[in-house]
Protein backbone atom coordinates (compact mmCIF):
# COMPACT_ATOMS: atom_id res chain seq x y z
CA UNK A 1 0.00 0.00 0.00
CA UNK A 2 1.51 3.26 -1.14
CA UNK A 3 1.71 6.00 1.45
CA UNK A 4 -0.55 8.90 0.72
CA UNK A 5 1.08 12.27 0.16
CA UNK A 6 -0.07 14.98 2.51
CA UNK A 7 -2.16 17.55 0.75
CA UNK A 8 -0.52 20.96 0.85
CA UNK A 9 -2.40 23.49 2.89
CA UNK A 10 -3.39 26.63 1.08
CA UNK A 11 -2.57 29.88 2.70
CA UNK A 12 -5.53 32.17 3.14
CA UNK A 13 -5.60 35.00 0.62
CA UNK A 14 -5.78 38.36 2.29
CA UNK A 15 -7.63 40.90 0.27
CA UNK A 16 -6.56 44.41 0.88
CA UNK A 17 -8.64 47.53 0.72
CA UNK A 18 -6.46 49.36 -1.77
CA UNK A 19 -8.99 48.94 -4.57
CA UNK A 20 -11.96 50.13 -2.60
CA UNK A 21 -13.32 53.61 -3.15
CA UNK A 22 -13.66 55.88 -0.16
CA UNK A 23 -17.04 57.52 0.21
CA UNK A 24 -17.51 60.64 2.29
CA UNK A 25 -20.44 61.13 4.58
CA UNK A 26 -22.82 64.09 4.78
CA UNK A 27 -20.46 65.96 7.10
CA UNK A 28 -17.63 65.68 4.56
CA UNK A 29 -19.78 67.13 1.79
CA UNK A 30 -21.02 69.89 4.08
CA UNK A 31 -17.45 70.91 4.95
CA UNK A 32 -16.39 70.82 1.27
CA UNK A 33 -19.37 72.95 0.25
CA UNK A 34 -18.59 75.42 3.04
CA UNK A 35 -14.95 75.78 2.01
CA UNK A 36 -15.89 76.04 -1.68
CA UNK A 37 -18.40 78.80 -0.95
CA UNK A 38 -15.82 80.64 1.15
CA UNK A 39 -13.24 80.38 -1.64
CA UNK A 40 -15.63 81.61 -4.33
CA UNK A 41 -17.11 84.47 -2.27
CA UNK A 42 -14.35 87.06 -3.04
CA UNK A 43 -14.68 86.43 -6.80
CA UNK A 44 -18.49 86.56 -6.69
CA UNK A 45 -18.43 89.74 -4.59
CA UNK A 46 -16.00 91.36 -7.04
CA UNK A 47 -18.40 90.61 -9.90
CA UNK A 48 -21.36 91.94 -7.90
CA UNK A 49 -19.52 95.15 -7.00
CA UNK A 50 -18.42 95.59 -10.62
CA UNK A 51 -22.06 95.43 -11.74
CA UNK A 52 -23.20 98.23 -9.41
CA UNK A 53 -22.42 101.93 -9.14
CA UNK A 54 -20.40 103.79 -6.54
CA UNK A 55 -23.49 105.17 -4.79
CA UNK A 56 -24.99 101.74 -4.20
CA UNK A 57 -21.72 100.31 -2.93
CA UNK A 58 -21.50 103.01 -0.25
CA UNK A 59 -24.92 102.17 1.16
CA UNK A 60 -25.68 99.88 4.08
CA UNK A 61 -26.36 97.00 3.74
CA UNK A 62 -24.18 96.39 0.67
CA UNK A 63 -25.67 94.69 -2.39
CA UNK A 64 -25.68 90.91 -2.53
CA UNK A 65 -26.90 90.46 -6.10
CA UNK A 66 -25.85 91.62 -9.54
CA UNK A 67 -26.82 94.97 -11.00
CA UNK A 68 -27.02 96.26 -14.54
CA UNK A 69 -23.76 98.23 -14.87
CA UNK A 70 -21.31 95.35 -15.38
CA UNK A 71 -20.52 95.85 -19.07
CA UNK A 72 -20.44 99.64 -18.70
CA UNK A 73 -17.93 99.44 -15.83
CA UNK A 74 -15.84 96.85 -17.69
CA UNK A 75 -15.65 99.12 -20.72
CA UNK A 76 -14.69 102.08 -18.54
CA UNK A 77 -11.96 100.09 -16.81
CA UNK A 78 -10.68 98.72 -20.11
CA UNK A 79 -10.40 102.24 -21.58
CA UNK A 80 -9.19 104.24 -18.57
CA UNK A 81 -6.56 101.76 -17.41
CA UNK A 82 -5.28 100.77 -20.87
CA UNK A 83 -6.14 97.23 -19.82
CA UNK A 84 -5.45 95.65 -23.20
CA UNK A 85 -1.77 96.65 -23.11
CA UNK A 86 -1.58 95.80 -19.42
CA UNK A 87 -2.88 92.26 -19.95
CA UNK A 88 -0.49 91.70 -22.85
CA UNK A 89 2.49 92.99 -20.87
CA UNK A 90 1.56 90.90 -17.84
CA UNK A 91 1.18 87.75 -19.93
CA UNK A 92 4.65 88.32 -21.44
CA UNK A 93 6.22 89.11 -18.07
CA UNK A 94 4.57 86.27 -16.13
CA UNK A 95 5.11 83.71 -18.89
CA UNK A 96 8.79 84.60 -19.36
CA UNK A 97 9.47 84.62 -15.62
CA UNK A 98 7.71 81.27 -15.17
CA UNK A 99 9.63 79.62 -18.02
CA UNK A 100 12.96 81.05 -16.91
CA UNK A 101 12.45 80.15 -13.27
CA UNK A 102 11.43 76.57 -14.11
CA UNK A 103 14.37 76.08 -16.50
CA UNK A 104 17.13 77.62 -14.41
CA UNK A 105 15.83 76.26 -11.11
CA UNK A 106 15.66 72.74 -12.55
CA UNK A 107 19.22 72.95 -13.85
CA UNK A 108 20.53 74.39 -10.59
CA UNK A 109 18.49 71.93 -8.53
CA UNK A 110 19.91 69.02 -10.52
CA UNK A 111 23.45 70.31 -9.99
CA UNK A 112 22.98 70.66 -6.23
CA UNK A 113 21.18 67.31 -5.97
CA UNK A 114 23.28 64.96 -8.10
CA UNK A 115 26.56 66.57 -9.17
CA UNK A 116 29.74 66.66 -7.13
CA UNK A 117 31.74 69.85 -6.86
CA UNK A 118 33.58 71.81 -4.21
CA UNK A 119 31.69 73.95 -1.69
CA UNK A 120 28.35 72.52 -2.86
CA UNK A 121 26.78 72.58 0.59
CA UNK A 122 28.11 76.06 1.31
CA UNK A 123 26.72 77.43 -1.95
CA UNK A 124 23.36 75.80 -1.29
CA UNK A 125 23.33 77.38 2.16
CA UNK A 126 24.01 80.78 0.62
CA UNK A 127 21.14 80.29 -1.85
CA UNK A 128 18.74 79.46 0.98
CA UNK A 129 20.06 82.39 3.03
CA UNK A 130 19.03 84.84 0.31
CA UNK A 131 15.40 83.87 0.99
CA UNK A 132 15.70 85.56 4.39
CA UNK A 133 16.63 88.95 2.90
CA UNK A 134 13.57 91.23 2.51
CA UNK A 135 13.13 92.34 -1.12
CA UNK A 136 12.72 95.95 0.03
CA UNK A 137 16.42 96.10 0.89
CA UNK A 138 17.44 95.55 -2.74
CA UNK A 139 15.10 98.10 -4.31
CA UNK A 140 17.49 101.07 -4.30
CA UNK A 141 20.54 99.32 -5.86
CA UNK A 142 18.28 97.44 -8.26
CA UNK A 143 16.63 100.65 -9.45
CA UNK A 144 20.02 102.32 -9.81
CA UNK A 145 21.17 99.42 -11.99
CA UNK A 146 18.00 99.56 -14.10
CA UNK A 147 18.38 103.33 -14.55
CA UNK A 148 22.04 102.94 -15.52
CA UNK A 149 21.05 100.41 -18.19
CA UNK A 150 18.23 102.74 -19.35
CA UNK A 151 15.62 100.05 -18.80
CA UNK A 152 13.13 102.15 -16.86
CA UNK A 153 9.56 101.68 -18.07
CA UNK A 154 10.60 98.60 -20.06
CA UNK A 155 9.52 95.02 -19.45
CA UNK A 156 13.05 93.63 -19.11
CA UNK A 157 13.39 95.71 -15.95
CA UNK A 158 10.69 93.52 -14.39
CA UNK A 159 11.64 90.21 -16.02
CA UNK A 160 15.40 89.88 -15.49
CA UNK A 161 15.62 90.50 -11.70
CA UNK A 162 13.13 87.67 -11.05
CA UNK A 163 14.15 85.22 -13.78
CA UNK A 164 15.34 82.73 -11.16
CA UNK A 165 14.44 82.37 -7.51
CA UNK A 166 16.12 80.82 -4.48
CA UNK A 167 12.89 79.09 -3.58
CA UNK A 168 12.74 77.47 -7.02
CA UNK A 169 16.30 76.17 -6.73
CA UNK A 170 15.66 74.78 -3.25
CA UNK A 171 12.31 73.29 -4.30
CA UNK A 172 13.74 71.49 -7.34
CA UNK A 173 16.80 70.31 -5.43
CA UNK A 174 14.68 68.73 -2.72
CA UNK A 175 12.47 67.03 -5.30
CA UNK A 176 15.29 65.67 -7.47
CA UNK A 177 17.15 64.22 -4.47
CA UNK A 178 14.29 61.74 -4.03
CA UNK A 179 12.79 61.45 -7.51
CA UNK A 180 15.96 60.99 -9.58
CA UNK A 181 18.10 57.93 -8.72
CA UNK A 182 21.82 58.60 -8.86
CA UNK A 183 22.34 55.18 -10.44
CA UNK A 184 20.28 56.27 -13.45
CA UNK A 185 22.49 59.29 -14.05
CA UNK A 186 25.66 57.23 -13.62
CA UNK A 187 24.37 54.57 -16.03
CA UNK A 188 23.67 57.23 -18.64
CA UNK A 189 27.21 58.59 -18.28
CA UNK A 190 28.65 55.08 -18.64
CA UNK A 191 26.66 54.69 -21.86
CA UNK A 192 28.32 57.83 -23.19
CA UNK A 193 25.40 60.27 -22.84
CA UNK A 194 26.40 63.92 -22.76
CA UNK A 195 25.26 66.28 -20.00
CA UNK A 196 22.74 67.92 -22.33
CA UNK A 197 21.25 64.56 -23.26
CA UNK A 198 21.04 63.50 -19.62
CA UNK A 199 19.22 66.69 -18.74
CA UNK A 200 16.81 66.45 -21.68
CA UNK A 201 16.01 62.73 -21.54
CA UNK A 202 16.38 61.94 -17.82
CA UNK A 203 16.24 65.03 -15.61
CA UNK A 204 13.37 66.86 -17.27
CA UNK A 205 11.03 63.80 -17.45
CA UNK A 206 11.76 62.94 -13.81
CA UNK A 207 11.24 66.54 -12.68
CA UNK A 208 8.09 67.19 -14.75
CA UNK A 209 5.59 67.10 -11.82
CA UNK A 210 7.66 69.51 -9.74
CA UNK A 211 8.26 71.73 -12.77
CA UNK A 212 4.49 71.99 -13.31
CA UNK A 213 3.92 73.00 -9.69
CA UNK A 214 6.77 75.51 -9.68
CA UNK A 215 5.64 76.98 -12.99
CA UNK A 216 2.10 77.46 -11.74
CA UNK A 217 3.21 79.10 -8.48
CA UNK A 218 5.70 81.35 -10.27
CA UNK A 219 3.22 82.41 -12.95
CA UNK A 220 0.58 83.38 -10.38
CA UNK A 221 3.12 85.24 -8.24
CA UNK A 222 4.49 87.14 -11.25
CA UNK A 223 0.97 87.98 -12.44
CA UNK A 224 0.04 89.43 -9.04
CA UNK A 225 3.37 91.15 -8.36
CA UNK A 226 2.90 94.81 -7.50
CA UNK A 227 5.87 96.09 -5.48
CA UNK A 228 8.64 96.12 -8.09
CA UNK A 229 6.53 96.78 -11.24
CA UNK A 230 4.99 99.93 -9.70
CA UNK A 231 8.56 101.24 -9.22
CA UNK A 232 10.05 100.17 -12.55
CA UNK A 233 7.07 100.85 -14.87
CA UNK A 234 4.66 103.70 -15.55
CA UNK A 235 1.12 103.98 -16.82
CA UNK A 236 2.44 104.27 -20.39
CA UNK A 237 3.70 100.66 -20.33
CA UNK A 238 1.96 99.01 -17.38
CA UNK A 239 1.29 95.54 -16.08
CA UNK A 240 -2.15 94.69 -14.68
CA UNK A 241 -1.28 95.66 -11.12
CA UNK A 242 0.23 98.99 -12.20
CA UNK A 243 -2.85 99.72 -14.31
CA UNK A 244 -5.17 98.91 -11.41
CA UNK A 245 -3.21 101.19 -9.08
CA UNK A 246 -4.03 104.16 -11.32
CA UNK A 247 -7.65 103.17 -11.93
CA UNK A 248 -10.55 105.03 -10.38
CA UNK A 249 -8.45 107.89 -9.08
CA UNK A 250 -10.17 111.07 -8.07
CA UNK A 251 -11.56 112.88 -5.07
CA UNK A 252 -14.00 109.98 -4.60
CA UNK A 253 -12.57 106.78 -6.15
CA UNK A 254 -15.09 104.84 -8.18
CA UNK A 255 -15.03 101.48 -6.42
CA UNK A 256 -17.26 99.82 -9.00
CA UNK A 257 -14.81 100.65 -11.82
CA UNK A 258 -11.89 99.46 -9.68
CA UNK A 259 -13.69 96.16 -9.06
CA UNK A 260 -14.37 95.85 -12.79
CA UNK A 261 -10.67 96.29 -13.50
CA UNK A 262 -9.80 93.72 -10.84
CA UNK A 263 -12.24 91.32 -12.48
CA UNK A 264 -10.59 91.85 -15.87
CA UNK A 265 -7.19 91.17 -14.33
CA UNK A 266 -8.39 87.96 -12.65
CA UNK A 267 -10.20 86.35 -15.57
CA UNK A 268 -7.03 85.27 -17.47
CA UNK A 269 -5.80 83.37 -14.40
CA UNK A 270 -9.15 81.61 -14.10
CA UNK A 271 -9.10 80.77 -17.80
CA UNK A 272 -5.57 79.36 -17.54
CA UNK A 273 -6.55 77.17 -14.61
CA UNK A 274 -9.64 75.91 -16.43
CA UNK A 275 -7.55 75.00 -19.49
CA UNK A 276 -4.50 73.56 -17.74
CA UNK A 277 -5.81 72.69 -14.28
CA UNK A 278 -6.19 69.00 -15.03
CA UNK A 279 -2.63 68.72 -16.33
CA UNK A 280 -1.29 70.59 -13.30
CA UNK A 281 -3.22 68.47 -10.81
CA UNK A 282 -2.23 65.34 -12.74
CA UNK A 283 1.41 66.32 -12.50
CA UNK A 284 1.07 66.93 -8.77
CA UNK A 285 -0.56 63.53 -8.25
CA UNK A 286 2.07 61.84 -10.43
CA UNK A 287 4.78 63.26 -8.22
CA UNK A 288 2.87 62.32 -5.07
CA UNK A 289 2.62 58.62 -5.96
CA UNK A 290 6.05 58.37 -7.65
CA UNK A 291 8.14 55.49 -6.38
Amino acid sequence: MKPTKPTPQRRPVLRGRAGRHLHGGPLTYAVLILFTAGSLFPLVWTAIAASRNNTRLSQTPPPFWFGGNLFKNLQTAWTDANMGLALLNTAVVAGTIALGTVLFSTLAGFAFAKLRFRFKNLLMLLVVATMMVPPQLSVVPLFMTVAELQWTDQLQAVILPTLVSAFGVFFMRQYLVQALPSELVEAARVDGASSLRIIWHIVFPAARPAMAVLGMLTFVAAWNDFFWPIIALTQDNPTVQVALANLGQGFVPDQSVIMAGALLGTLPLLLAFVLFGRQIVGGIMQGAVKG
